[in-house]
């Protein structure tokens, strides 16, 4: 069975942050993800957390300074001790929240370069990449946590290091740890390659964890171009049985869109 969490950086913004979690259980959710826990301690949240019965799945890292642009450290070169304490202090929250994975956001390539400059970029930041998905990764492990990188798109997000999935996925053998697996945002596939089934039944062996929205606009699965029915039913039948964060904008209120859950346990 299909199980769907919602991503309160983008669900249910009619609410305050905090009372997002009990929203989403009203509106039948049992999981929640967000992009980043930082702005709030780790006690609020845990107390949103019990009171609304809502299990904590997936947050990011912190990923620099995300005001001026940046998304991500993982890639940065010169950027290695931010992206240490930016491990720790996400674990940090991972133990207290009891969530058993984080996103490692890669960052961007360095705008205006010629081809040259930038062919030379791509190296020094794979190699940045790879050493610090090591740490990562086993700073993870000694928490008892799984680590995830995911392909973004380079249209939502132009210079993005990581956005292809066999990029990912040659990452993750490079590296070599079992709790370093992939993000499969299946919104972020589309744009940048289709054929999503069948990266589905190939990748499953990687993938940690499943994100879903309509393309071309990121609202509701059931808008767009995707049929995600006859997607997630090859999923379930695959045998996937992690979550699958609704990452996506709603064309109106929440609630009002959820139809589409129905079938998976969800109100409308």
């Amino acid at each position: 069975m299909i199980r769907l969490a919602a991503n309160l950086s983008m669900l249910f913004t009619e609410h305050d942050f905090l009372d997002r979690f009990t929203a989403a259980v009203d509106a039948g959710f049992r999981g929640v993800e967000y992009l980043f826990p930082y702005a709030h301690s780790p006690e609020a949240l845990r107390t949103a957390l019990d009171e609304s019965g809502v299990e904590q799945v997936l947050f990011n890292l912190p990923p620099g300074d995300w005001a001026a642009g940046e998304r991500g450290l993982a890639s940065l070169p010169g950027r290695e001790a931010e992206f240490r304490d930016a491990v720790i202090e996400g674990l940090r929250y991972a133990e207290r929240l009891g969530c058993p994975r984080v996103h490692a956001m890669a960052g961007l390539l360095p705008e205006g370069a010629d081809d040259r400059a930038l062919d030379d970029a791509r190296e020094a930041h794979h190699a940045t990449y790879l050493a610090n998905l090591r740490f990562a990764a086993g700073e993870a492990a000694k928490a008892g946590r799984e680590l995830l990188i995911e392909p973004i798109n380079t249209r939502d997000m132009p210079g993005y290091f990581l956005s292809r999935q066999d990029q990912a996925v040659a990452a993750i053998e490079a590296v070599g740890a079992d709790n370093l697996r992939l993000q499969f945002d299946l919104y972020h596939c589309q744009i940048m390659e289709g054929d999503l089934v069948r990266h589905l039944e190939r990748l499953l062996p990687h993938i940690g964890h499943v994100q879903i929205a309509g393309v071309p606009e990121r609202h509701e699965p059931n808008i767009g171009e995707v049929h995600y029915p006859a997607i997630l039913e090859r999923l379930s039948a695959l045998g996937y049985r992690g979550w699958v964060g609704c990452e996506y904008r709603p064309a109106a209120a929440t609630r009002d869109g959820l139809g589409w859950a129905r079938p998976f346990g969800l109100a409308s």
